[in-house]
């Protein structure tokens, strides 16, 4: 649950930071571009070429494997490059499921501004409301940290996963990949350090923040985080490649399979199995480029949340730390802003875990979206690459 960005500068702010229904898919054995149109436009080719163009690029970063999808006026664009399996040899495919990381900050989002427009929960509402002395110790104070302030990363508390050697390292990584954890032995972590700023004094990524809110959602609904994300947005949007696990570690149906070497140098080991209660609600879900989309685009087109809350969602604040990964990035409430090359923004969330790195993006009216996931490590330029790709395609 972390994200590398530049050659993993920045690898402690994004953490976990896991088939497309009614959209044309290439056949299962199918890689490279495949034009379906869609909105009853014509189906050509240069944008095809263009998004494997982009695929090939991230590639020559040195990932493993990469799958993107486009969508947008000109229809659905699908590419892919590289090898889903190393073992196998098998090759990265359109449909492929991958964990999402921190992109499971949006849906988690989603579903507590919900909560606050069924009037349950208020952004303004204290941890300490909802989770009484969860929060304390060390300087932390639950009473001062609201729920909006979780949600855009302005609480000020330590980040879990910065104390986390299952995640950072492959010594950590081999002997507790199949641990469960509590999302109170989690928030336990990070309470054992001191805050980063007073709440609301500043901006620091934190998958702590995450988890709470987690816990918040199961506080007010009597059902997990899981169950609430896969109830209101995953079945209602037939999201069938997209799965919020509890503890299974291993990756349902056809999958890229995650590599790693945690900074060491060495070759990377496979690290696909991974008992995902280690991110639990700041990154544990599993998706595909396909049903990403979906998501993005029913979100940012208004089809999951009121317009006050989406308002909401999109009001964002400078986010100084995920700027050598997106210059001129914004956060709102589990939404990322970028600025796009030909004017205005895009809207997504980055996720990165060791072996898996998600980017999306779409514009604000939802109409276009890109997606993709890059496997193994990459290295300095693969963030780069990526987000060359996304500029491309919704500047189209």
């Amino acid at each position: 649950m972390k994200t590398k960005l530049t050659s993993r500068a920045l690898a402690t702010m994004l953490v976990t930071a896991l088939a497309g229904v009614g959209l044309t898919l290439p056949a299962a054995g199918a890689t490279g571009s495949v034009a379906a149109p869609v909105h009853g436009g014509p189906a050509g080719t240069s944008h095809g070429k263009r998004l494997q163009a982009g695929v090939d690029a991230v590639m020559r970063t040195g990932t493993v494997a990469v799958v993107a999808r486009s969508t947008g006026p000109w229809g659905v664009r699908h590419a892919s490059g590289g090898v889903a399996d190393r073992e196998t040899g098998a090759p990265a495919r359109a449909g492929d499921g991958f964990r999402i990381a921190s992109t499971t900050k949006t849906f988690v989002a989603t579903v507590m501004l919900q909560l606050v427009g069924e009037g349950r929960v208020s952004l303004d509402d204290t941890v300490e409301h909802w989770l009484p002395g969860v929060v304390s110790g060390h300087g932390n104070d639950g009473a001062a940290i609201t729920v909006r302030q979780l949600l855009q990363q302005t609480s000020g508390l330590f980040d879990y996963v910065s104390d986390f050697p299952g995640l950072t390292s492959k010594e950590g990584y081999l002997a507790g990949r199949h641990t469960t954890w509590t999302p109170e032995q989690l928030v336990a972590i990070a309470t054992g350090h001191a805050p980063n700023f007073a709440p609301g004094t500043g901006w620091s990524y934190s998958n702590t923040n995450y988890v709470l809110a987690g816990m918040i959602i199961e506080r007010a609904t009597g059902n997990s985080w899981n169950e609430e994300v896969t109830a209101r947005v995953i079945r209602p949007l037939g999201l069938r490649g997209t799965f919020a696990p509890t503890t299974y570690p291993r990756l349902p149906g056809r999958h890229l399979r995650g590599y790693s070497d945690f900074d060491g140098g060495g070759p990377g080991i496979d690290v696909t199995e991974l008992n995902p209660s280690a991110g639990g609600a700041a990154g544990a879900m599993i998706s595909t480029t396909a049903d990403l989309t979906r998501f993005y685009e029913a979100l940012l087109g208004g089809r999951l949340l009121r317009p006050a809350e989406l308002a909401a969602m999109k009001a964002t604040v400078p986010a100084p730390e995920l700027e050598p990964g997106w210059a001129g990035v914004r956060y709102g409430l589990g939404l990322m802003s970028v600025p796009l090359s030909c004017g205005g923004v895009y809207y997504g969330h980055g996720g990165d875990i060791p072996g898996y790195t998600t980017r999306n993006g779409v514009t604000a009216d939802g109409r276009r979206a890109v997606v993709l996931n890059a496997t193994g490590d990459g290295s300095a330029g693969t963030q780069q690459a990526a987000n060359d790709l996304v500029d491309s395609e919704l500047c189209a």
